[in-house]
């Protein structure tokens, strides 16, 4: 079982996300489990303050090390620290497999301009990135990243298989998807998808993979074609 433990200031952010869909579903059958800590609890003073002005001067507010550091003290135990931010490491397939091998992990979520830097260099683990965008809250990076982890979970998908085949699998991206009906507003699906012939069906998948790559994103087609060459020494 993977467990997965939450430290933020909207608790109720998480409750429809972690019910909803394949999360539910995996909750429901014990594949994972979710801890909401409510950073709130250690504020400080009459009104539980978690954040103050940064020194140095600034426009925004950064949330205290003081409540974080009891929130993850007393909840961390052996768990991975994981604090979602712009500044940190960028986010791809190849570290969510490298998390996966954690069984446990504790996730900070950032408000307003961040967090303490003693928190970070107390605690955390990885510092990740989910992209280069600013995001309103690390609630919704936390998201992400755990639903990225909880797909490699055997028996997270009915389809164990589809993980294969998705986008930045060995650097590639998803092959176009075709459905019913078989022609629409003059737009056709391609006859080699209804040939039944699964290799050239195969093939075909391949090639606009690597179409779509090379012309979307040739910073990935690059990976692709250096780990295709170092195979085929």
């Amino acid at each position: 079982m993977k467990i997965f433990k939450i430290i933020t200031l909207f608790p109720e952010f998480f409750e429809s996300p972690l019910q909803t869909g394949l999360m539910g579903k995996a909750v429901e059958k014990g594949l994972c489990r979710f801890e909401i800590i409510n950073l709130r609890q250690w504020g400080e003073g009459q009104y539980r303050q978690c954040d103050d002005y940064p020194y140095g001067g600034g426009s925004g507010m950064v949330l205290m090390p003081g409540p974080l550091f009891k929130a993850i003290e007393l909840h961390k135990g052996d768990s991975t620290v994981i604090y979602p931010s712009p500044s940190g490491e960028l986010l791809t397939q190849e570290l969510v497999k490298k998390l996966f091998l954690y069984d446990s992990y504790c996730f900070i979520c950032g408000q307003y301009e961040g967090i303490d830097q003693r928190v970070i260099d107390r605690f955390v683990d990885y510092e990740i990135s989910v992209g280069d965008y600013v995001l309103s809250g690390g609630e919704y990076a936390t998201l992400t990243i755990i639903d990225a982890l909880c797909r490699y979970i055997p028996g997270f998908m009915s389809n164990p298989q589809s993980l294969l085949e998705e986008s930045f699998e060995n650097y590639l991206l998803e092959y176009p998807q075709y459905t019913r009906p078989r022609e629409i507003d003059g737009m056709a699906v391609p006859d080699i998808l209804i040939s039944g012939n699964h290799e050239k069906i195969r093939q075909w998948r391949l090639e606009k993979s690597i179409e779509k790559t090379k012309a979307v994103r040739p910073d990935l087609y690059r990976l692709y074609k250096a780990k295709k060459d170092e195979v085929e020494q």
